[in-house]
């Protein structure tokens, strides 16, 4: 069974002062890149429970607990919205003992964490297709998103069943149906409007995007959205993504230049 090992970024500050950092909003927004939102590719469950010779299932459930920590470290920090990926219309394709795990996660998710996340003052949007959930679980999330929406604090948004060009097509047959019933003019189209029928809808753009596990792509996730985003690939199991990286993570962004297509002036 291979030992998890410390992950450590680049010029990564000592973790005490990490942490000390979660707590001091206007030093991570300050005198850098501005930090409304971040987006997480979690990956790596399995790899996770398989080098500890446990079932993937295992695996799985750790993740959450990685999510629940790093759900808190957002609304600590200050950040606007997080969007977690965890179900992607790929998914599918996986054995069907997997899925039912997954969907039974969710369930178990909604109905354990909701009195939390209305305390907390988070506010939930579930991103993606939703006619091919069950009956009961779409009335799980819908409930979510119902019983949060007057929150006023961050906005934690869970893709689930989400891929990004399922996404693009089902805004696209919106804004043609919108066309046809001669409420929008082709002329109209343009980004913004584009922009308000995706799932993320006035959401901002994340502004940085990491994708754990090592793996160097990004999977159909937030294709329009991350067009300019700052990308991170670490090499570390979701489960093992804590706080202390999730800091570091954002350390390394801040040192970063953003252009968005313009240049840095000499």
């Amino acid at each position: 069974m291979s030992k998890p090992r410390n992950i450590m970024l680049p010029n990564m500050p000592a973790p005490d002062r990490l942490l000390e950092r979660a707590t001091q909003q206007s030093e991570l927004q300050g005198g850098g890149n501005i930090l409304r939102h971040v987006a997480i590719i979690m990956d790596g469950n399995g790899r996770w429970a398989k080098a500890r010779g446990l079932d993937r299932e295992e695996g799985h459930k750790a993740g959450v607990e990685a999510a629940r920590e790093i759900m808190m470290a957002a609304k600590d920090i200050g950040l606007t919205h997080l969007t977690l990926y965890s179900f992607s219309t790929e998914n599918w394709r996986r054995p069907k003992r997997e899925i039912s795990y997954l969907m039974s996660l969710m369930r178990r998710f909604i109905d354990k964490d909701l009195n939390r996340l209305i305390k907390e003052n988070i506010r939930v949007r579930i991103l993606g297709d939703r006619k091919a959930l069950s009956d009961d679980l779409r009335m799980l999330v819908n409930r979510a998103e119902i019983a949060t929406a007057k929150n006023t604090g961050y906005v934690l948004q869970i893709a689930f069943n989400y891929g990004s060009r399922n996404e693009i097509a089902r805004m696209t047959r919106k804004i043609a149906e919108q066309v046809a019933a001669g409420k929008i003019l082709p002329d109209d189209i343009d980004e913004n409007m584009v922009a308000g029928f995706l799932d993320t809808g006035d959401a901002p753009d994340p502004d940085l995007v990491i994708r754990t596990s090592g793996e160097m792509r990004i999977s159909n996730f937030l294709l329009w959205q991350a067009a300019y985003s700052e990308f991170l690939f670490l090499d570390v199991l979701w489960p093992d993504f804590n706080r202390e990286v999730f800091m570091a993570a954002i350390e390394n962004y801040r040192g970063r230049e953003r252009r968005f297509g313009g240049r840095k002036e000499d």
